[in-house]
């Protein structure tokens, strides 16, 4: 199955003001980016400590929606256990309403230890089973009149949830994954598997044990999209034409230029200039 080329662009929320986030999604959107990301941390990462200033995911991506027309959004993406899953299917289907369909539904299974020690989270031990049931129960209430589900993590009952999303069956779900069992889950519920920061060598193992994982439920591997993450500080674009095209030749259609350092909107500006060598340049082989 052939997809289509995406390309899109990522700032996080972190070390960033409101004004500047604004300025990139500007950017995203007037230039016709085919989607617009940030993520999902309640701390700072990286080098420099947990203390910088970073904003909430889903808050920011409310407000993406509302300051946005054209450009798809997401989180790439959501920490599974920073919330109920209940919880975060409701914020993901207000997002999908206010953005009038173009959500992209990121998830994973979170693993910013951090974060779960300073807040209190639990289930980073148990957040590939986690992550399971969540999938299972979020897809549900977007789908079903009614969700029970016993787990072991999760219980619902009867539990009724409307608005359903705007996009049917509902959102496309992106799920970042390199492990073993969490590429069973993306073969099992993704319609794009994220392999995040890969480089083209690490993926060639991935995609077989994707592929396996597929062939084990019956499921054609060439249905889920894959994406990856390039980081990029604004400067080199021979970085950018190089990766992005060496990844869309091993099969890589979903393509997402993470922006970090100072000045994010003229690095926003600067890559939306190469867009069309960007799409002209790509040989996708998959």
């Amino acid at each position: 199955m052939a997809h289509p080329l995406r390309i899109g662009v990522k700032h996080s929320g972190q070390d960033i003001t409101i004004a500047e986030l604004r300025d990139v999604w500007r950017v995203a959107d007037e230039a016709r980016f085919d989607h617009l990301w940030n993520f999902d941390h309640l701390a700072a990462i990286g080098d420099g400590g947990p203390d910088r200033p970073v904003f909430e995911g889903w808050t920011i991506q409310a407000a993406m929606a509302e300051a946005t027309k054209h450009v798809r959004i997401g989180a790439m993406v959501t920490g599974n256990t920073y919330r109920h899953p209940v919880l975060l299917a409701k914020e993901a289907a207000t997002v999908d309403h206010l953005s009038n369909g173009r959500l992209e539904f990121g998830i994973g299974a979170a693993w910013a230890e951090v974060e779960h020690e300073m807040y209190g989270f639990d289930g980073l031990d148990h957040r590939v089973g986690r992550l399971s049931e969540a999938l299972q129960i979020i897809k549900s209430l977007w789908t079903q009149p009614k969700t029970s589900f016993e787990g072991r993590y999760y219980h619902l009952k009867d539990a009724v949830f409307n608005p359903k999303p705007v996009q049917k069956p509902h959102p496309p779900i992106w799920i970042g994954a390199g492990g073993d069992t969490t590429l069973r889950l993306v073969a099992r519920h993704a319609d794009v598997w994220n392999a995040t920061m890969a480089e083209p060598d690490e993926t060639r193992q991935m995609v077989e044990k994707l592929e396996a994982a597929c062939a084990a439920i019956g499921r054609d591997p060439s249905e889920i999209r894959w994406s990856f993450q390039l980081r990029w500080n604004g400067e080199s674009t021979d970085e950018v034409v190089e990766k992005c095209g060496a990844m869309g030749e091993i099969g890589f259609t979903e393509q997402v230029v993470y922006l970090f350092g100072p000045h994010p909107a003229r690095s926003a500006e600067k890559l939306a200039q190469l867009l069309p060598e960007l799409r002209r340049a790509q040989r996708i082989a998959r």
